[in-house]
């Protein structure tokens, strides 16, 4: 038991599904068998949303530090001590407020080691903003906690893993902001998290082209000869093995994406889009190239649906075991790394 991890969960914001899917991915016992969980928020808020869901006989274990979790049970720790109004279904200055009170308690512990990683229920993304949150999204404000120059939006799933250029910017702005210095980084970050975190040996990686028909010999924009080709083209120079620029559209529609470990997307809706329609459900976004581990489902807050009982947990479900299995990854790489396998050349002549 004590050798568990601990997987720590920020609730999101507190009018969403962020707590459906949370209380229905732990209310099946048998997830306590891989991990030990410990959710930011209040057991007064997570009752409120138990009560919607008519989950009676579910509830959680008041602690005040990770070091207190019970490893067979649902763990919470009451993050703030006030009421909190809900409003299910409203985008409100309240659901922002607490959503970052939670995220903000639980990377504070992820980054000093109490818990082992972290899964992210959805915020919203304009009401969060504040003084002290200040960033697109969840990646940004984690890659700005971790101390890292630059981080990788990374769609995973079963299928298809996806990686983007730009993330969270407006649509006019994706051309400027591509640049073949950038392509590199965010290739040598998915390179490195698909062998540190997936145990890839040799990834073979996608490169698309940002515009339709990838550019179409420069008769549709010269991006793809200006930037992309001489970014694959410096990548493969450090010995990575990246190809492209492919045209989203048929690359996608073909299937020509199941003979790759991952794509590099330009943009966020470009490989966001066909990864949410093939991964359906079991679509876990992850933020690789940190120090620290970071999922979460690849949904919104959808508010449409909350307090309805409609929300599917499966992302979440899925959210929480990826990360388990990137920290465990990511420490038998580390323990090999110490101690590798010597490697000999033999002859091929016989006696």
């Amino acid at each position: 038991m004590m050798d568990k991890l601990k997987i720590g969960i920020s609730i999101g914001d507190v009018n969403g599904i962020g707590l459906e899917v949370i209380i229905k991915t732990l209310a099946d016992s048998r997830i306590l068998d891989y991990f030990t969980p410990i959710v930011y928020g209040h057991t007064k808020v997570a009752s409120f949303h138990r009560k919607a869901l008519d989950m009676g006989e579910f509830s959680f274990n008041v602690i005040n530090t990770p070091a207190e979790a019970h490893p067979k049970r649902a763990n919470m720790i009451n993050c703030w001590e006030e009421d909190v109004k809900i409003e299910l279904g409203q985008t409100t200055e309240t659901g922002g407020k607490y959503a970052f009170i939670s995220l903000e308690r639980a990377t504070n512990d992820l980054i000093s080691g109490q818990i082992d990683a972290l899964v992210t229920a959805p915020i919203n993304k304009h009401n969060i903003q504040s003084d002290s949150f200040h960033f697109p999204g969840h990646t940004e404000y984690l890659q700005e906690r971790a101390g890292a120059t630059d981080s990788l939006m990374f769609l995973v799933s079963d299928d298809l893993r996806v990686g983007v250029v730009t993330g969270h910017i407006p649509v006019s702005d994706i051309a400027s902001k591509i640049s073949q210095e950038n392509i590199v980084s965010k290739l040598k970050l998915m390179n490195d998290s698909l062998k540190k975190d997936f145990w890839i040996r040799k990834p073979k990686i996608a490169v698309l082209g940002l515009n339709p028909h990838a550019g179409d010999n420069g008769l549709i924009g010269n991006e793809e000869q200006t930037t992309i080709i001489p970014a694959i083209e410096q990548a493969k120079a450090s010995g990575l093995l990246a190809m492209g620029p492919y045209a989203a559209d048929g690359f996608f529609a073909n299937g020509a994406y199941k003979q790759f470990d991952a794509v590099l997307a330009m943009y966020h809706d470009q490989g966001l889009i066909p990864f949410k329609h093939i991964a359906f459900e079991n679509g876990v976004n992850f933020t690789a190239g940190l120090n620290i581990v970071r999922t979460s489902p690849d949904h919104g807050t959808a508010y449409d649906i909350a307090g309805k009982g409609l929300a599917s947990e499966i992302s979440f479900r899925e959210a929480m075991f990826t990360a388990m299995h990137v920290v465990k990854t990511r420490r038998e790489s580390a323990q090999l790394a110490e101690n590798p396998l010597v490697f000999s050349k033999h002859s091929r002549d016989r006696d």
